[in-house]
């Protein structure tokens, strides 16, 4: 049986946090379709809805959705602060959410949950710019910036704009299982289901992009090989520069010296496996190019201010 999911959306939404959801559950349709989704869009008036960058969407009236709904999801967009006094949008969420078996939100669409009461005395995620907002506004909701998703009980919150697709691929996986979700997830050319309590926050983007199209890939080759020898040397010949030069020039364009980009890319590296993975911390040394436990845990303490054991426990109570 199809299970059918109610797209929100509003004047100036975000159209990735419409579409990178919709297509999840339109992908698992097609491999799953005697168990996938049925996709609908939704706002308070029927017709074409404008996103944020101009193009629209045809919705039906929130008003005429009746019967059964099994997963409301609100979405995100600039224009939400403008949509909070709008009561005829809010009190159609908390009336529509009443019904469904789970309510979900991504990005800021978190704010018009909270505003329907739906995230009173719940913990909640929302893009990392409004988390202090949100926290501010509704004091009710317990809020944590740092995840890609949070689920408590029923109610499931995403942080910023593509994380509504970790949402959704979580989502599919609760309901059918890890492995339609990874196909779904190969099928679209995204991660492989990232676990909700990653973090929002990545090495790539702690570090300005380079100018140049080398180091860029030289950037790309770092993160992508963690165990590889990332000495300045070895780098500096991968893109045929002097070490000298080159140390020059990639601190230049990023703000970090290679040396300390190579450090956090690896503490990055320590903190996915810890994350995603059941591996001794020797294996997760060796495999993220810190070499021995000892060095993983002077790194891991340095850049995260935690030791390696905590950070894994703490995350598996998260995703509890």
């Amino acid at each position: 049986m199809q299970r059918r999911v109610v797209m929100v959306v509003f004047p100036g939404f975000q159209l990735l946090d419409l579409a990178g959801p919709s297509d999840v559950f339109a992908t698992a349709a097609l491999l799953a379709p005697e168990d996938g989704y049925q996709v609908e869009v939704a706002a308070v008036r029927a017709g074409p809805v404008p996103s944020g960058n101009g193009i629209a969407v045809t919705a039906r009236a929130l008003g005429e959705v009746t019967g059964p709904v099994d997963t409301l999801m609100v979405v995100g967009g600039m224009s939400v602060p403008g949509q909070l006094g709008d009561r005829e949008l809010v009190e159609a969420v908390a009336r529509l959410a009443a019904g469904a078996r789970r309510v979900a939100s991504v990005c800021n669409g978190a704010f018009l949950l909270a505003e329907a009461g739906l995230l009173d005395h719940r913990r909640a995620t929302t893009h990392w710019l409004s988390a202090g907002e949100l926290a501010a506004r509704y004091e009710c909701v317990e809020v944590d910036a740092d995840p890609l998703y949070i689920e408590d009980g029923d109610v499931w919150t995403s942080a910023g704009v593509l994380s509504g697709v970790d949402l959704a691929l979580a989502l599919v996986a609760r309901d059918h299982g890890h492995a339609l979700a990874r196909d779904v997830a190969r099928g679209l050319v995204v991660y492989l289901h990232r676990p909700g309590g990653q973090s929002q926050f990545s090495t790539p983007m702690r570090a300005m992009t380079p100018r140049s199209e080398p180091l860029r890939e030289l950037q790309a080759y770092i993160d992508a090989n963690p165990a590889a020898d990332l000495s300045v040397p070895a780098l500096a010949a991968r893109v045929g520069m002097s070490e000298r030069h080159f140390s020059r020039v990639f601190t230049g364009q990023t703000g970090l010296s290679p040396g300390r980009y190579v450090e956090r890319s690896r503490a990055e590296a320590a903190r996915r496996l810890l994350e995603v993975t059941a591996h001794p911390l020797d294996r997760v040394a060796r495999e993220s190019g810190l070499s021995t436990p000892e060095t993983l845990y002077r790194v891991f303490r340095r850049h995260w201010r935690i030791s390696p054991g905590d950070h894994r426990r703490g995350f598996r109570s998260k995703e509890k």
